[in-house]
């Protein structure tokens, strides 16, 4: 074990690091129950759903520890499980549905893109194109389209029927007037799930201050508890055929794909999309961690370390679409192992075990309320929104673009427009303000001129096709 995972080399022993493991568990378990309610609400089937999750967790964040000796977590990532749910959900009743093989397929290519982009190295350039506060804004953005996604869930947030947006039909969208609205907050009198979701908030909320390792998870469990003796929450799912105790691996979506679905609808943009917003988040959390674990104190060791891990990384995309969820990715929660003495891939070893033995806790997991986990989404909005302090607001060159990269994504309730928007506006400010003059110039990118112009020709293409 020594030998393998060089815990002399890195100052650390078996404990620490099953400890570490254990820790890193406790803090992103909170997925397992997540991950099935979001994705069974755009149609995949929620116990498959939860295979996929823990094998997709289990699998990968072992293959991090064993072949590349990193204490990185993996597994299907917030944000993008969102953003694949909404996708499926709105394109319903129009010319082109989006079905959730369909999304699957638009998944797996990502991933394959994303492993070409990583054999290529042309990964690396893209996160030097593009300026860091619109990096920081995309991650402010998501928490922001997480936490409305939480608020709908839980019944917080709903639709006010009084200015007849309910008359409208879907797809087609109409000019607010001044005096009108559109969100209106839940009854929290009369309705459970709202009672449940400030319940669930508070509880986490709590753990957190009081620094408690595995907070979201706890908390979680605690509203559960809480559900079940107000009486809002039965145990038949405890006995439920559908959420069996030995996993029954004929339930799982493997490679559920719909190829000429994909070249019949057009996804480009949202395959894109995948890629794109994977590439920052990865690519934070796994520079983060290894700063955070030492491993970066050699920088050519730790560069080679990094490159490793990003390609395990991308085959996680394409691994978890073949199993049935959405991607698959470095999970930022691995810190708290990092913070518990965590240094080697036997951390990670460890966590993914963890994910294994957890196929056989559906029943547990199906339990959960939904307003449970409809508080955890609005807890982790909060933690993405901390990536807001990094953003240059002062300057307006990149100030502006990272505004519209965060408001267009929950505001548009689409990551696309969000990213979009702010790589356009930059491109188009910082060449104004380089032609102006003066001591600053800002850097323009080639690539970014490439996304530029796409950029326009999608927005282009789909006015063409309104």
């Amino acid at each position: 074990m020594d030998r393998f995972f060089k815990l002399k080399a890195n100052g650390t022993s078996i404990r620490t690091e099953i400890m570490a493991g254990l820790t890193t568990f406790m803090t992103m378990a909170y997925i397992l129950a997540i991950n099935p309610n979001i994705l069974s609400g755009a149609g995949l089937e929620w116990y498959g759903v939860f295979l996929a999750t823990a094998l997709a967790a289990g699998i990968f964040t072992a293959a991090m520890g064993l072949f590349v000796n990193f204490p990185v977590a993996l597994a299907p990532g917030m944000g993008l499980n969102a953003y694949f749910a909404t996708v499926v959900l709105g394109s319903k009743g129009g010319s082109h549905p989006i079905t959730p093989e369909i999304g699957l397929t638009a998944v797996f290519i990502s991933g394959i893109i994303f492993i070409i982009l990583t054999v290529t190295q042309i990964r690396q350039l893209l996160i030097v194109a593009v300026p860091d506060s619109i990096k920081n804004a995309i991650t402010v953005g998501i928490g922001l389209f997480i936490t409305i996604i939480g608020l709908k869930n839980s019944g917080l947030m709903t639709v006010a029927t009084e200015n007849s947006v309910t008359d409208i039909a879907k797809g087609k969208f109409t000019d607010l007037l001044g005096f009108e609205t559109i969100f209106h907050m839940g009854d929290i009198v009369h309705n459970h799930d709202v009672q449940i979701v400030l319940i669930g908030l508070a509880l986490i909320a709590i753990l957190m201050v009081l620094q408690v390792r595995g907070a979201i998870l706890f908390g979680i469990l605690g509203t559960t508890v809480v559900s079940i003796l107000l009486g809002y929450t039965s145990f038949d799912t405890l006995n439920n055929p559908a959420t069996p105790w030995v996993p029954n691996f004929t339930k799982l979506n493997f490679a559920n794909f719909d190829w000429n679905g994909v070249i019949h609808t057009g996804l480009i943009s949202i395959i894109l999309t995948f890629t794109f917003v994977e590439l920052f988040d990865t690519f934070g959390t796994l520079v983060g961690t290894a700063t955070r674990a030492g491993i970066m104190k050699n920088p050519e060791e730790g560069r080679k370390r990094v490159g490793k891990a990003m390609l395990v990384d991308a085959f996680a995309v394409s691994g978890g679409a073949l199993l049935g969820t959405s991607t698959t990715t470095a999970y930022v929660e691995s810190a708290a192992g990092v913070a518990e003495g965590g240094r080697t891939g036997l951390t990670a070893v460890t966590t993914g075990v963890c994910f294994l033995l957890a196929l056989f806790l559906a029943p547990i997991a199906a339990l959960i309320p939904s307003g449970a986990t409809a508080a955890a989404l609005i807890i982790v909005g909060v933690l993405m929104m901390q990536a807001v302090k990094d953003i240059d607001f002062q300057d307006l060159v990149v100030g502006i673009p990272s505004f519209f990269t965060v408001t267009l994504m929950p505001f548009t309730y689409n990551i696309a427009n969000g990213i979009s928007f702010g790589i356009l506006s930059y491109v188009v400010l910082a060449s104004v303000a380089n032609l102006r003059g003066g001591e600053k110039k800002y850097k323009v990118h080639w690539l970014m001129w490439i996304l530029a112009v796409l950029i326009v020709a999608r927005y282009a293409f789909i006015g063409s096709q309104g």
